[in-house]
């Protein structure tokens, strides 16, 4: 029997009638794999760009506030031809100064010297040296009503006798932990009050918040007001300002 040579065996010749098959079906296999990840890929970027649009706004909250602590700090001074002339009038003025603060009702714990200093002065004409004797008596109260009382009254201590020099009253809020946290929601939710016009605006929605800072407090005296010869007011403002970045949808 004769045999054909470049016959092939019967599972070789199958093997080659399916290859073209096979070769389509890994090409279909890799050009899906082609689309699905051309479309992760675009859906991943169209996402990313979402994710860039944002707005960033401030909110702005402020609230007027009654000080709670006040402190006066009055200074006199005298002059003398010598220290051990001077010291005694300086004594009785101090004194004058605690009998005044006693008085008006002020605890003794409350009044306390603050400073004392002595400086030579030469008069030119003359050649004659002076000793200045320059003292400082200070009161702290959480009183602002008998604070601001007193103050009222300070030319007593002239009419005693007491050459002021300076006197000065400040007044302190330092309640704040108690109206930062409402504060703070209420800028934010002014905040988002802007950028929800902002989005408004442009037609788009506002989504959740991408990056807050919540800014710092201020507390000052309110606008107009303040007490002659004190420039401060126990009328307190206080400030604070958020800055928020918002997703816009």
């Amino acid at each position: 029997m004769d045999h054909d040579e470049t016959a092939l065996p019967p599972h070789r010749g199958r093997f080659l009638a399916s290859w073209p098959g096979i070769v389509l079906g890994s090409v279909a296999i890799f050009s899906l794999g082609i689309v699905t990840s051309g479309y992760l890929l675009g859906d991943g970027l169209r996402r990313a760009k979402a994710a860039e649009r944002a707005v960033t706004v401030r909110g702005v909250s402020e609230r007027d506030v009654i000080a709670n602590t006040a402190t006066w700090s009055i200074g006199f001074s005298q002059q003398g031809p010598t220290l051990a002339a001077t010291q005694p009038q300086v004594a009785r003025q101090a004194q004058a100064v605690r009998k005044f603060f006693l008085e008006a009702g002020f605890k003794p714990t409350e009044i306390s010297d603050t400073g004392i200093s002595v400086s030579r002065e030469r008069d030119y004409n003359s050649s004659v040296e002076h000793i200045i004797i320059n003292r400082r008596i200070g009161v702290k109260s959480n009183d602002i009503g008998r604070m601001k009382a007193a103050f009222a009254k300070q030319a007593e201590l002239v009419a005693a006798g007491v050459p002021l020099t300076d006197s000065n009253i400040s007044y302190t809020f330092t309640q704040l932990d108690k109206v930062k946290p409402a504060m703070v929601a209420e800028a934010t939710r002014d905040a988002r009050e802007s950028a929800q016009q902002f989005a408004k605006d442009s037609g788009a929605k506002v989504g959740g918040i991408k990056s807050a800072t919540q800014g710092y407090f201020s507390i000052e005296a309110r606008d107009g007001e303040g007490d002659y010869g004190s420039g401060d007011t126990p009328n307190k403002k206080v400030r604070v300002v958020t800055t928020v970045e918002f997703y816009l949808d």
